[in-house]
């Protein structure tokens, strides 16, 4: 079943229903009962699928990496990294990607599309070759070149798109109806189902000890939504015994579910003139803003924004610590540093900082850091090298 947090309404889950009538996003309902005295995990408890509908290319189980530097730095007992770069297209869309193909697939869909700024489309593009789906994937009119090749390598029918990014996702969804397209946007009910393994994947790496924070980097709200989602699920198993705290973290060019937050207001507002160099959470209107804000403050979270050169130097420290994330995956450092120094996130706590993909997929990154490098003749190696 599939239900609407905002007005309570619910929807059966074996229709393709992407959306509340009142306008909100639906949530997957879970009832909570098979696997809590065995303190299992696996999608077979948490998915309404059957076993040959799946179609993985091996998502998720990615690491939770302790960095004693970032905890010792900021009076914090632990700060985590989940590394969903380890997912087969180098980000945590891979896990919503695999439950939404299996929903199309249950629902006898052969096509599916998604609307995308970069890394959905690689993976949609990815599962629909890998289950012999035909795949449309729309992205924004100005997404770079360097993005376009990676989603294209897997044979899609892909679309650079002029127009504003929120009428292209309303439009996807009409035109999917239409034209028996399973469109897996950002925050569809099984793409935010998909999130929720974050969370049971946090949970079991820790022992079913739940961290104090989960700092995400949000664009639409929907992976922050499917995180909270799974915090719910395992609460309500009896796997764990409370509930995290949110930090929902967006950069400062494009921050309109902060700039809601700030302002006590209950529903977002367009963000006017967007420019980060976190391209990939660097959406203006966010569909789920709304739900996002609700759940914040339902469970004591903040939202923060992150300038620009904090963004850029928490890529710098989170590459000096082995892990190279894209921009919007060191939003999370950036912003938990601001948490500290405002005094939102307390001496001692926990935090898991949720690293949503790759540093390779936004290369151009590279420019902000003005990197070094020599060259030099082998005769003078030995010199060079002292």
């Amino acid at each position: 079943m599939l239900r609407c947090k905002s007005c309570g309404a619910n929807y059966d889950a074996r229709t393709p229903t992407f959306r509340c009538e009142c306008g909100e996003p639906l949530d997957l309902v879970w009832d909570g009962g098979e696997g809590a005295a065995e303190k299992r995990t696996d999608r077979a408890i948490f998915f309404p699928f059957e076993e040959g509908e799946w179609v993985s290319l091996g998502e998720g189980n990615t690491p939770l990496v302790s960095v004693k530097d970032f905890a010792d730095e900021l009076g914090l007992a632990d700060v985590q990294v989940k590394n969903e770069s380890a997912n087969p297209t180098w980000s945590f869309k891979d896990r919503g990607t695999a439950a939404c193909v299996a929903h199309a697939r249950a629902l006898g869909f052969s096509r599916i599309g998604t609307v995308s700024t970069g890394n959905m489309a690689a993976s949609v593009a990815a599962y629909g070759a890998a289950a012999g789906m035909e795949a449309v994937i729309l992205v924004k009119g100005d997404t770079d070149e360097e993005k376009m090749a990676p989603v294209a390598i897997y044979g899609p029918t892909l679309l650079r798109v002029e127009g504003a990014y929120d009428k292209l996702y309303k439009e996807s969804i009409r035109l999917g109806a239409e034209l028996g397209i399973y469109f897996m946007n950002s925050d569809v009910p099984f793409r935010v189902a998909g999130s929720r393994t974050i969370a049971f994947e946090i949970a079991e790496q820790r022992g079913f000890s739940v961290p104090d924070w989960v700092v995400v980097p949000t664009s639409a709200g929907g992976n922050l939504r499917g995180i909270i989602n799974g915090f719910e699920d395992l609460l309500s198993a009896g796997l764990t015994d409370r509930m995290p705290r949110f930090l929902c973290a967006q950069a400062q060019g494009c921050s309109p579910i902060v700039a809601a937050f700030d302002a006590g207001e209950e529903r977002i507002k367009p963000f006017e003139s967007p420019h980060t160099i976190a391209h990939a959470i660097e959406n203006p209107f966010p569909p789920s803003g709304n739900r996002v804000l609700a759940e914040l403050r339902r469970y004591g979270g903040v939202a923060l924004g992150a300038k620009e050169k904090e963004i850029v130097k928490a890529q710098k420290h989170m590459a000096r610590q082995g892990f190279f994330g894209q921009p919007a995956s060191c939003v999370p450092l950036a912003c938990l540093r601001n948490a500290r120094e405002e005094g939102l996130v307390a001496e001692g706590s926990t935090a898991v900082l949720i690293m949503t993909g790759s540093g390779l997929k936004y290369t151009a990154a590279f420019q902000a850091h003005k990197l070094k490098w020599k060259d030099c003749k082998l005769k003078e190696l030995a010199e060079k090298m002292r």
